[in-house]
């Protein structure tokens, strides 16, 4: 309290971090009131902070420097072993009425909510430094960005949020410029509690634009500029404001005659949306000029322009990804972006202290993520979910545009899951609405590794099911309403890498050979490729793709660009069943579309 105090009564409250919004100032006073920390710091984003920080977290113990040689400017960073992931069976969506945060979301009663998690706040941050972070999601400058403040008691959080988003003073004076004209941030607030489970919620207030996270230091639980800011409240913010928030990357392909289009995709977890966003050209389209840049790996906000078209920017400013499987062969951009200034958390370290995750071709780990011994028949080296946080920038596939305040333009939206049967490589939606419907139902077949029964189907919408900060069926409704007179919306397709064939391998070589499916795209989008139609859309035949040094035999070429007339009626069946449990507020217009293709399959 006395640090409250010493800010109140100073002469100069900017001197002391303070801000000229009078809102943040008796907010952030209101929270130290509540969790009683030591020390009030206000972030700046400056260098000199950093430095301090990380020697705090060096001395405590929080971050463990890696090789200095091999690794420059780099940290290791073990959390506790409960706490790992997202959790979210107690990730909370409080709305003031359960149907608005729909059956895709956990729902509490607003006042429930705060009630339950302000108990747990009361005194958490005594004998702790409260640290109040002003940061900006997207462009500083950008009219599609969003800003918010978090308040953490964890530097660890501090950290990372100066990597992933544009945090400190700049974030600061935007916000106050935007409250002189009455504008609103997002308010945050975290603390690490106990880090025991039993004392853990993510709750989420999108009608005050409110996150409360207690009880985890993970990313997604503990950087409430991620998921919970940038999906959960900006869904709900974009419905209000007639934006698109999306669990998206967004990559540029430009063509040898120096053209470039923008694409936006959507995948589960698991299909290789890292891979793609940082795709490097087969060696053939890379002779002839072909270039893939990097706008965002995660999350994307579009925004129709002036001309119709929907203009996307990422609201990041890292990549927090997942270090396993993230090899020379999967992603070399990846593994090149995260060899200096990236803080490593729950990845094993080598006897000369490099970080080291299953996946990787060269090293020998000597200490798991746990900082015991490394024992294979005890546990892997690295945790199944240990990740990297890095600047954006360090990407060698890194695309300017990503800091281009009006966004980059849409060309087509790409929508993907993991089906070993049934869909084909690529097809095109007939239209905006099947487009959404196609969004709406895709998906991902279930391994035994993973739950002990193969090919059950999960449906993941729009690879938002975790993340939609409101009823789904009002999001598809969102969606339908882009369809207007004078847009210029993008094409949308739908891909499918995983295909398999009788012997269970894949079909589809994947990697930078996905180049191949985007430059069809890329056609269908101008108008020069060719197609064939059919109930679920326009599928590509074997000659309208680019296969120059691709060996696909006859079984390949039938499963990739076939039509199952039969399976795609059963699937359009499920569909229509799981359309059907989101009630009444299910848009008419994607069961008409459902019933319409259900129609002609069975024509």
């Amino acid at each position: 309290m006395n640090a409250i105090a010493a800010a109140s009564t100073a002469s100069d409250p900017h001197k002391q971090g303070a801000s000229r919004h009078a809102g943040l100032n008796a907010w952030v006073a209101e929270v130290a009131r509540l969790t009683q920390p030591d020390a009030i710091h206000w972030c700046d984003g400056s260098d000199a902070e950093n430095a301090a920080l990380v020697a705090k977290m060096e001395a405590d113990g929080t971050l463990i420097r890696l090789n200095e040689e091999t690794h420059p400017n780099s940290w290791l960073h073990r959390s506790h072993p409960d706490d790992v992931a997202r959790v979210e069976h107690l990730t909370f969506v409080c709305t003031s009425h359960a149907d608005d945060a729909g059956p895709n979301n956990h729902w509490m009663a607003p006042e429930e909510g705060h009630a339950q998690i302000d108990a747990l706040f009361e005194g958490c941050m005594r004998g702790r430094t409260l640290y109040v972070i002003p940061y900006c999601m997207g462009p500083i400058d950008s009219p599609l960005s969003r800003c918010g403040v978090e308040i953490t008691d964890s530097p660890y959080v501090v950290a990372n949020m100066r990597i992933m988003t544009r945090m400190g003073a700049a974030a600061l004076a935007r916000i106050e410029r935007e409250g002189e004209a009455g504008g609103s941030f997002v308010k945050g607030l975290h603390s690490i509690g106990e880090l025991d489970p039993n004392r853990r919620f993510i709750m989420h207030f999108p009608e005050e634009l409110t996150i409360k996270s207690y009880g985890s230091g993970y990313g997604g639980n503990a950087l409430l500029g991620k998921k919970c800011h940038a999906l959960r409240i900006a869904s709900y913010q974009a419905r209000s404001e007639g934006w698109l928030a999306e669990h998206m990357l967004i990559l540029g392909v430009e063509n040898p005659q120096g053209e470039t289009h923008y694409i936006a995709a959507a995948f589960p977890s698991a299909c290789g949306k890292t891979n793609l966003a940082m795709l490097i050209p087969p060696e053939g389209y890379l002779k002839d000029g072909w270039k893939v840049t990097t706008v965002g790996d995660d999350i994307c906000w579009m925004r129709p322009g002036a001309d119709g078209r929907l203009y996307a920017i990422n609201p990041e400013a890292g990549f927090f990804g997942v270090a396993p499987g993230t090899s020379i062969n999967s992603n070399p951009n990846a593994l090149k972006t995260i060899q200096k200034n990236t803080i490593f958390t729950n990845v094993g370290v080598t006897a000369d202290n490099q970080p080291w995750w299953e996946g990787l071709q060269s090293g020998t780990p000597v200490t798991d993520w746990r900082g015991e011994p490394y024992d294979a028949a005890k546990r892997p080296a690295a945790h199944p979910n240990s990740r990297f946080t890095v600047s954006a920038k360090q990407c060698p596939s890194y695309s300017p545009m990503a800091e281009d305040p009006q966004g980059v333009p849409i060309s087509a939206i790409v929508f993907g899951g993991r089906r070993a049967s049934l869909v084909p490589l690529v097809f095109e939606a007939r239209d905006w609405t099947h487009g959404v419907l196609v969004g709406a139902a895709m998906g991902s077949e279930t391994t035994a590794a993973a739950t002990g029964a193969v090919g059950v189907m999960r449906r993941d919408p729009m690879a938002m099911k975790p993340f939609c900060g409101y009823n789904f069926a009002d999001y598809f409704n969102h969606w339908l309403s882009f369809d207007q007179a004078g847009a210029k919306l993008p094409k949308i397709f739908h891909v499918n890498w995983f295909r398999k064939g009788d012997d269970g391998k894949f079909l589809w070589p994947g990697f930078g050979d996905n180049l191949r499916v985007l430059e069809w795209m890329i056609e269908r989008v101008k108008g020069t490729a060719g197609a064939v139609d059919t109930p679920i859309g326009a599928l590509p035949r074997a000659e309208d793709i680019n296969l120059d040094g691709v060996s696909l035999g006859e079984e390949a070429r039938d499963k990739l660009f076939g039509f199952d007339r039969d399976g795609w009626r059963a699937e359009f069946a499920s569909i229509g069943h799981y359309l059907e449990e989101y009630g009444p507020r299910i848009p008419q217009a994607l069961i008409d579309e459902q019933q319409r293709i259900a129609a002609q399959l069975d024509a």
